[in-house]
């Protein structure tokens, strides 16, 4: 099995820097081309579904891709939501970080919730699409924390549009690739 995490389009939110989180903000039009962007990264053979997040910024660019890749469109995972910023949201990371230093107070989701949370969906995903390859459209946190878990270190940041790859051909799951490139372990 294998599966193909694509982190959603932009937002105007994410062109201004904004924690958007679990706050449901739609695409722009750059987001709507970095949908189809991801296709060619993703690569056309070889995929029989994608699923996503409810969020619409995620499942518009799960809806482009399906059409685009002539795949099925599956279903939404609430556990695949990014991260909740609670009142951080809608702030600048800097903004943020002068209330809430390192991201923790004002409400806001623990990591550890949010890797459970993806690693979960792992879980759920693989058991409704068994030997299947099932690309999953999501946010930046979720995909970057949980394949951490995965790799064993902590990744870069996960760019809009990007595509991230794992299996598990030997029996576990392993990350491949990351951000549209295969993944370099740190020496």
């Amino acid at each position: 099995m294998k599966l193909g995490f694509i982190r959603h389009g932009q937002t105007d939110w994410n062109a201004q820097d904004f924690l958007q989180g679990s706050t449901d903000i739609p695409l722009n039009d750059v987001g709507r081309r970095q949908a189809l962007d991801a296709v060619t990264v993703l690569g056309r053979g070889g995929w029989d579904v994608i699923v996503s997040s409810p969020l619409s910024r995620a499942r518009e660019t799960a809806q482009i891709m399906a059409a685009d890749l002539g795949i099925e469109l599956g279903r939404s995972y609430d556990e695949l939501i990014e991260r909740d910023y609670g009142q951080a949201e809608g702030m600048t990371l800097e903004e943020s970080e002068k209330h809430w230093p390192n991201r923790t107070g004002g409400g806001i989701e623990p990591l550890e919730s949010v890797v459970a949370r993806g690693r979960n969906a792992i879980g759920l995903i693989a058991a409704e699409f068994p030997g299947k390859n099932v690309a999953i459209v999501c946010h930046g946190t979720i995909i970057r924390y949980t394949l951490s878990s995965f790799a064993g270190y902590k990744l870069d940041q996960i760019r809009n549009g990007s595509v991230a790859l794992m299996d598990d051909s030997d029996g576990s799951w392993k990350v491949r690739s990351v951000n549209d490139e295969p993944l370099v372990l740190p020496s």
